[in-house]
């Protein structure tokens, strides 16, 4: 009779717990990147046998060489016709005006077409205990307030709906160049891609910060920004160089539009030039990488943008009387007044 070496249980013990199984070896992580790598690597090269890359618009026609792979991956500055279709797939000057809808037109309409219809339906939808999406535009419309008032102060939030509207629609047109049907599909192509669209954006945000220096200042203390005639008080020399910096201000003004526009199209361009480069010659690892960073770079260039609106905005409602003010009170009695900068003598 064979007896179990295991001591039995008193009473009032619990049972013994069975030992914890031993934990399931963790994947190797090298292992299954470098079969990742050899499947991308088999795929291309499998989709280079099957379907060969052609010279762009000549299907069924050999490459000559890396620049064919190159340009079939590019899209040049000029925006295509699509209607009217008489005038389709014809090329657009790069900067001008024209009574046809090209695709970056018919782009950004798309773009805006879906920012309102989710704008709209989540309005409709408010409730007390939010939902994923209103969550979602909560979180976002409350971090472009905090970003907008912690630089231009309590006075930005009066500016934080054109701030975020200009936000949100630069960056979904940004990121609209990078999914994988843009550019391929001839009537879809991201709208600040076309100088002509980030040129109208920026003429909207000089338009807007000049009316509301306007609106709060006057036009006489708006343009009295500039053209600063007090310095004549100091003398003929003094005024003159008053007017000289103010004038240098007044038509730097005129150069704003320019700067913000050229910005912003030579990122979004530049960066589309790249990922087609970077696509004609390596694999499909490299370009995955790049889009990443490529959607991070489009986000920076959205808040740039409308961070610049935003302060051109607070500068130009901003009176120029305080400096002034602040400058006589430091002139010590039977003194002479401190120079003034430069910057304080444009305000």
């Amino acid at each position: 009779m064979t007896t179990d070496p295991r001591p039995a249980v008193e009473a009032g013990e619990p049972a013994a717990t069975e030992p914890a199984p031993t934990p399931a070896r963790p994947s190797n992580r090298r292992r299954n990147i470098l079969l990742l790598i050899g499947a991308v690597i088999a795929f291309d090269i499998a989709a280079a046998i099957l379907v060969p890359p052609y010279p762009k618009g000549q299907p069924g026609k050999p490459i000559r060489g890396i620049g064919d792979l190159i340009l079939a991956n590019l899209e040049f500055p000029q925006p295509e016709v699509v209607w009217p279709a008489s005038a389709a797939h014809e090329k657009l000057p790069i900067v001008g005006a024209s009574v046809s809808i090209s695709n970056t037109l018919l782009t950004m309409w798309l773009v805006m077409g879906a920012l309102l219809i989710v704008f709209v339906a989540a309005g409709r939808m408010l409730k007390e205990v939010p939902g994923r999406l209103q969550n979602a535009l909560e979180f976002a419309w409350e971090s472009l307030e905090d970003w907008a008032v912690s630089l231009g102060g309590p006075d930005a939030r009066t500016h934080v709906p054109l701030f975020a509207a200009f936000f949100l629609f630069i960056l979904f047109s940004n990121w609209s160049g990078l999914l994988p049907f843009f550019g391929k599909v001839e009537f879809l192509r991201a709208p600040t891609s076309d100088v002509n669209v980030t040129i109208g954006l920026a003429l909207v945000a000089f338009l807007y910060f000049h009316f509301q220096g306007f609106r709060r200042l006057g036009v006489r203390g708006y343009l009295g920004k500039f053209f600063v005639l007090s310095g004549f008080r100091q003398g003929i020399a003094s005024g003159v160089i008053y007017l000289f910096v103010g004038l240098i201000e007044f038509l730097l003004e005129f150069i704003k539009p320019v700067t913000l526009s050229m910005r912003l199209f030579g990122n979004i361009f530049g960066g589309e030039v790249a990922l087609g480069v970077i696509t004609a010659l390596t694999i499909a690892l490299v370009p995955a990488g790049m889009l990443l960073l490529e959607g991070l770079l489009n986000f920076v260039q959205a808040l740039i943008f409308s961070t610049l609106m935003l302060m051109y905005t607070i500068i130009a409602v901003e009176a120029h009387h305080t400096e002034e003010h602040e400058g006589v009170a430091d002139v010590p009695e039977g003194g002479m007044a401190p120079p003034l900068s430069v910057g304080a003598a444009s305000h």
